[in-house]
């Protein structure tokens, strides 16, 4: 048996570079047509920008990691926003604001710099579940799987009660991010990394995990989450693909020599978060590296906040041809009694 069904993983994840020139442009160069576009700032403080295909690429369907606005809450239409998505990669417009000084801001600004994560599902092509009539969850749900790569994108409406959700990976997820659309609610990411149970972080804060009495993910199913409202939500779904994805969880060693996480590839992206107390996600790619040259990633971005790209101060990664190894004691990534989950997309196989 192969040790992994993805040779190429270019073709479902990649990190784009860009600088911005002003107005309108298009993105390409990509080895697949993304259905989640994530989009940061480097070099200015501006927010996260997530958008799919799934909810449609305009000014109002933008959310932000570090933010618990509702779409269309971040001032996009002011500041740039993603318009449609391309076979290899997608279009941006400016804002309508030809005063404001961020005009064109989160996506495309003269002179700042930006990083693109994105993921292909199914190129936007949806199921919709019916669930009294499939006998899959609880309620209905529309979602697009990419079974290969063991992601999907699912849109629901809340009941307000604790029900299931068909999420139509055919594989059990280990991390599934929801966020409410129309609410200013939290970015729930939910999890099994620790030790198989069911827990909980928030993507825009800094909190430590905390534990869910909801039953944990299953091959059809996830838990709704039981909010206050019946508003409509989004849910990026996550399943374990050998050789392209792990999702894990590793303890800290507070030095230099830094523990080494086995992934079974070389990273592409690593996203690291300490749950055992309150710190930040930190975001590294292959990308972003040290100007020095090497091994090291030392550029890292927070998920849950706006502020700039940081290079060095303390954070510090080498990624190799298995895995990824912390080099430094940072207490975001390597405390000597910290506890910390990660997720982690290939570069190259092993």
């Amino acid at each position: 048996m192969a040790y992994t069904t993805i040779d190429d993983p270019s073709e479902y994840f990649d990190v784009t570079l860009w600088t911005g020139t002003g107005g309108a442009r298009t993105i390409s160069g990509l080895n697949h047509k993304p259905d989640l576009i994530w989009t940061k700032t480097r070099s200015v403080a501006y927010n996260h920008m997530w958008s799919d295909s799934s909810r449609g690429f305009n000014a109002n369907s933008e959310l932000g990691s570090n933010s618990t606005a509702a779409e269309g809450g971040l001032s996009a239409d002011v500041y740039g926003y993603k318009s449609g998505h391309t076979s290899d990669g997608w279009t941006m417009v400016d804002g309508t604001d030809s005063v404001d000084s961020q005009e064109d801001g989160n996506t495309n600004q003269p002179s700042v710099t930006y990083v693109g994560w994105t993921w292909a599902a199914n190129g936007g092509t949806t199921t919709t579940n019916d669930a009294s009539a499939t006998g899959v969850g609880d309620i209905d749900s529309v979602y697009q799987a990419n079974t290969t790569a063991g992601f999907s994108i699912v849109t629901y409406t809340h009941t307000g009660n604790d029900d299931r959700v068909a999420h139509g990976l055919g594989a059990t997820p280990k991390v599934v991010i929801i966020k409410e659309r129309g609410g200013t609610g939290s970015w729930y990411y939910v999890t099994t990394q620790v030790d198989g149970s069911l827990e909980y972080l928030l993507l825009e804060a800094e909190n430590a995990k905390a534990s869910l009495s909801y039953s944990v993910h299953t091959s059809t199913t996830f838990p709704s989450l039981q909010f206050d409202n019946t508003d409509t939500a989004v849910a990026y779904c996550y399943a374990e693909i050998q050789g392209y994805s792990k999702f894990g969880a590793y303890s800290g060693n507070g030095n230099a020599d830094g523990t080494f996480v086995y992934t079974g590839f070389k990273p592409a992206w690593v996203m690291v978060k300490r749950t055992d107390s309150a710190n930040h996600w930190i975001i590294v790619d292959s990308s972003r590296t040290d100007s020095s040259g090497g091994n090291s990633i030392d550029r890292w971005i927070r998920a849950n906040t706006s502020a700039t790209e940081v290079n060095g101060s303390g954070v510090d990664f080498d990624f190799v041809s298995n895995g990824f190894k912390l080099r430094s004691a940072d207490n975001a990534t390597n405390n000597s009694s910290g506890s910390y989950i990660y997720m982690a997309f290939a570069e190259h196989p092993f």
